[in-house]
């Protein structure tokens, strides 16, 4: 009952229509910049598990030596 006040058929009419609109757009640049992606990032994800690793390690070792 109290949602249906903020939820009218218009409201979720649009939502809709936003949520497809926007997911086909960012479908369709992320494919439009794929080759780009793979030029200019291209060991993106060797860094972030390199640098995620390290903050692991150091928030663990910190945790371990003050004993929280």
């Amino acid at each position: 009952m109290f949602l249906a006040a903020y939820f009218t058929t218009g409201r979720i009419i649009f939502m809709i229509f936003f949520i497809v609109t926007f997911i086909t757009l960012a479908i369709y640049s992320y494919k439009k910049d794929l080759q780009s992606h793979k030029v200019h990032y291209k060991d993106a994800a060797k860094n972030l598990i390199i640098y995620g690793s390290i903050i692991l390690v150091i928030f663990i070792g910190l945790r371990l030596l003050t004993g929280h």
